[in-house]
């Protein structure tokens, strides 16, 4: 049985950094899509998702992943990811996501380049 996702949410002056537990699936990718939303709705126009406990994205998860992201750059914002796993590293590089976010390999980098 696969683990029920968590979300928690470091909210910042210039931005947010979203923190993810378990497995982003229909279920858990449409709780981070919401949260992204409230965020974004709230002025976020730099969002950094953690996945350091996320063991597995599936495609349905990918795909609401690619949501945000469009509608984060419709905002005039940006979406980055750290701390992947290699699989989901290459996951997120083969189906495109690495093309319209940054990925950096751990959260200090990732705050320091975005100023958040």
């Amino acid at each position: 049985m696969t683990e029920e996702l968590r979300v928690s949410v470091d909210r910042r002056d210039a931005g947010a950094i979203m923190y993810t537990k378990g497995y982003i699936n229909n279920v858990g990718g449409e709780e981070i899509a919401n949260r992204a939303y409230e965020l974004m709705d709230g002025g976020v126009r730099t969002l950094l998702l953690n996945l350091r406990e996320t063991k597995i994205v599936n495609s349905i998860g990918i795909s609401i992943l690619i949501e945000i992201i469009e509608k984060m750059i419709e905002k005039g914002g940006r979406i980055a990811f750290c701390c992947l796993t290699p699989v989901i590293h290459k996951t997120f590089q083969i189906m495109g996501l690495a093309n319209y976010a940054t990925i950096f390999t751990d959260e200090d980098a990732a705050v320091k380049e975005l100023a958040i």
